[in-house]
């Protein structure tokens, strides 16, 4: 990396902590430390939510994901919009008329002190890890990429984030994400069109988005209902919509960003806008890893994206097998590239349903399953010379082109971009992290009457702890596989039980706590049996988690009741 990337991503990261410290400094009471006093307008609430969602996994897996799989990754969010009408017509009310600091607090309201530590518990447990995630996941693939040590970067992201959280709380995770918004939207949007600037001068916009349909990466909606398919328009609308549900709803890390809004209006607008745009900014980010893949079909790819799994086969004794399917691979690759101008000279031609036009299809799609089984022969030749050695390259992808095609300048601003994705989404995390620990459980169980500035300091206590944790976590990790479906599976495994307990709440008055917290209970257990003994896809899980806590939760009610009525 040259000396100029170093500055634009250095002093960009400089100027973050220091903006959110300085902005932020002198918070007096816990009211202002957790809701930043209920001051923030709904543009801040909607760039803080989309900053939250969007970790850097999302800038360094999405793109990736898309090269492999084509842009179906896009009905997961499908579900988003009709979840933040839900929740801003029957949450956001119900939160802000009882001045909660967490989520959690309602349902003491509704149900019992067990029931508001069991929903405490189960976010703590499964954000910790996801905050761990976000940390190693960008400190792997960067390290990977430019050499660095991992230590150094998973420290570098994990304190400076705790520097400026610890500060200022709240109100300085919503305005340093204003910030990081908006690098991250220049820096991506810079390499969108850096792709088309790359491509060969006659290939046109036109022409790449053909080359992208005809080779399956346009894949947008699926209308076909099947359970064995991650991403369908029914998995998406359904499962999607109850994970959005949870995460918006009942995740004190995105509860947290509403709650802190001047009023319910503000809150809701934040929410609905939010709904409005995730959409087309994760379109945006699937099509640019389609047309990094459509660059690709003009310049051959390595066998493997992941440089250190390269450069250890080159050291082995499988050295020159591996060559040899390199040089198999780009014989390859040529050939297709010549079918691939046909192709379009036959589309060009007006020939779209001519049979000059379905062969040069049908060759391309050849050409591309031959490569397949060539990059499969590499991956198993990896294996053989390292057992341990990650196969999958999707992570790697997307800073791979970034690294070695992009001008100098750019790829700086590209990383402080997947930085301050990262920085974001831990920023809010370990706001949330330490928001719960205090409130719902130091608060509440160990410590309830205490002056305002003791918990205020027991916040940022908790927020330096959590961090040192989750940096812990991060240093400790193992590979991930793709890091954007693996941090959605590791919510789904919880989103669907907080779900369900929200649910009962607002829904079903007539139901108790004992009922609902056993229901809870039996519910986690299906879905992570679903997780280990099945192959239902995880979007289904957040259906599965609330649907079996209203059943259980209705069907044990009576005999609760009875037993506390005998009890009296």
């Amino acid at each position: 990396m040259s000396n100029l990337d170093w500055i634009v991503m250095s002093s960009f990261l400089l100027f973050v902590v220091v903006y959110g410290v300085w902005k932020t400094r002198g918070k007096k009471d816990i009211n202002g430390y957790i809701l930043a006093n209920k001051s923030t307008p709904w543009y801040a609430i909607t760039l803080s939510i989309m900053a939250t969602q969007a970790s850097a996994i999302t800038f360094l897996s999405t793109p990736g994901q898309a090269y492999a799989d084509g842009m179906r990754f896009v009905q997961f969010y499908l579900g988003l919009p009709i979840a933040m009408v839900i929740i801003s017509i029957v949450v956001v009310p119900q939160f802000h008329k009882l001045k909660v600091y967490t989520a959690y607090e309602y349902l003491e309201t509704r149900f019992d002190l067990k029931n508001r530590a069991f929903g405490s518990v189960l976010f703590l447990l499964h954000r910790a890890l996801a905050c761990g995630f976000t940390i190693f996941a960008p400190a792997l693939i960067i390290s990977v990429i430019l050499g660095w040590d991992i230590r150094l970067t998973i420290f570098m992201i994990g304190g400076i984030v705790i520097v400026y959280t610890t500060t200022g709380g709240t109100d300085a995770v919503h305005k340093t994400h204003l910030l990081q918004m908006a690098i991250i939207t220049v820096g991506m949007g810079a390499a969108f069109i850096m792709i088309f600037r790359l491509l060969p001068p006659d290939i046109s916009f036109l022409d790449a988005a053909h080359v992208a349909g005809k080779m399956g990466k346009l894949n947008v909606i699926n209308f076909a209902f099947d359970l064995k398919d991650r991403y369908n328009i029914w998995s998406g609308l359904i499962g999607g919509t109850c994970l959005f549900l949870s995460y918006f709803g009942a995740d004190q890390s995105q509860v947290q960003r509403y709650l802190s809004g001047r009023s319910i209006t503000q809150s809701r607008i934040g929410l609905l806008a939010n709904g409005v745009f995730k959409i087309p900014m994760q379109f945006a980010i699937l099509l640019t890893g389609a047309m990094i893949f459509v660059f690709y079909q003009f310049v051959t790819p390595p066998l493997s994206f992941n440089p250190v799994e390269t450069a250890k086969i080159k050291d082995s004794a499988y050295s020159q097998a591996y060559q040899d399917l390199e040089t198999r691979y780009e014989y390859v690759h040529k050939d297709k590239q010549a079918q691939i101008r046909d192709m379009l000279a036959a589309i060009n031609s007006g020939a779209d349903s001519d049979r000059d036009l379905d062969r040069t299809v049908q060759m391309v799609s050849r050409s591309q399953d031959a490569e397949s089984k060539i990059k499969e022969e590499a991956a198993a030749l990896l294996l053989k010379a390292d057992p341990s050695a990650d196969t999958n390259d999707i992570n790697y992808i997307f800073l791979s082109f970034v690294t070695k095609f992009l001008p100098v300048g750019l790829i700086g601003l590209i990383l402080a971009a997947i930085l301050s994705a990262s920085m974001s989404s831990t920023a809010a995390e370990l706001n949330a992290l330490a928001s719960v620990t205090i409130i719902d459980i130091y608060k509440r169980i160990f410590r309830k009457k205490a002056s305002d500035r003791h918990y205020l300091l027991a916040s940022k206590l908790a927020t330096v702890i959590w961090g040192i944790y989750a940096i812990n976590f991060a240093l400790f990790a193992n590979r991930l596989g793709s890091l954007i479906e693996a941090v959605n599976i590791l919510g789904s495994l919880f989103y669907g039980t907080i779900l369900g307990i929200f649910m009962v709440a607002f829904l079903f008055k007539r139901i108790g706590g004992n009922a609902t917290l056993f229901a809870a209970l039996i519910s986690e257990s299906v879905v992570l049996s679903c997780y280990i003994f099945t192959d239902i896809p995880y979007l289904w899980y957040n259906v599965i988690g609330p649907v079996v806590i209203v059943v259980v939760a209705h069907a044990m009610n009576p005999l609760f009741t009875a037993v506390d009525k005998k009890r009296i």
